[in-house]
């Protein structure tokens, strides 16, 4: 406890190699943004095949998300990076970071969403049909508006997720993100504390400003009944 209140904590170090944080950083962000928004894409377009029970496609998914929710992303990421080469498909760094991220979050977010569109009552599907929207103008106008809001508060853990996870991605297959850019600088600087530290602070507050951000967009979305049932009522025995 006495050494770790004496050590000098440099932050002359922290500034000086301020370019390499925020190079790391900006990858990281980069890939994180093109592999949330594909994961969203995926885990609607096939949440809806699985909820509507569609032939084919229903099945597929099912085994996609079966194979990819239980092997570990790291065995994933080598079979991507390592394993596909073999068969002549070479895929630089950046594109395969993105993409074994978008791969893995899609699977999350296929039951999410299949969850949040079986959720969506029939009686509001079926005044959809009523009104002459058909079933995929039903989908887009009545399941995909109200189902997507129900899975959105599960979709923020795998947002935050894959964030998280672009940290396995560095020493995996020498991409230049966030924390396999401190890796580097620790190898040749020894100044561990202080490079891990500010690491971890750097990802606190990326995670905690998605997370915030997306919790206002859920708020933003939230359904009438949701917003009615978060209002404070009142003690019992004191006026509303």
């Amino acid at each position: 406890m006495n050494q770790l209140l004496a050590y000098d904590f440099q932050w002359s170090f922290i500034w000086e190699h301020r370019g390499v944080f925020q190079h790391g950083l900006r990858l990281t962000l980069e890939v994180s943004g093109i592999a949330i928004v594909g994961a969203f894409a995926i885990g609607i377009l096939f949440g809806a095949a699985r909820a509507y029970r569609i032939p084919v496609v229903s099945q597929l998914a099912a085994v996609y998300v079966e194979l990819i929710r239980n092997t570990p992303l790291l065995v994933q990421v080598f079979l991507m990076f390592f394993g596909l080469p073999e068969f002549g498909i070479r895929l630089e760094p950046f594109t395969g970071a993105w993409l074994a991220l978008m791969i893995w979050g899609g699977a999350f977010n296929i039951e999410n969403f299949r969850a949040g569109f079986e959720a969506v009552p029939l009686r509001y599907r079926e005044a959809g049909l009523a009104l002459g929207f058909g079933s995929i103008g039903t989908f887009f106008n009545v399941t995909l508006p109200i189902g997507g809001r129900i899975a959105l508060p599960s979709s923020i853990n795998t947002c935050v997720s894959i964030l998280k996870n672009t940290a396995v991605l560095g020493p995996a297959i020498g991409f230049g993100e966030l924390t396999n850019v401190a890796y580097s600088l620790d190898s040749v600087t020894f100044r561990s504390f202080e490079i891990y530290s500010i690491l971890a602070a750097i990802y606190l507050v990326v995670v905690w400003t998605l997370s915030a951000l997306i919790r206002a967009l859920e708020r933003r979305l939230a359904l009438p009944e949701d917003r009615r049932a978060r209002v404070v009522r009142p003690p019992i025995g004191e006026a509303a």
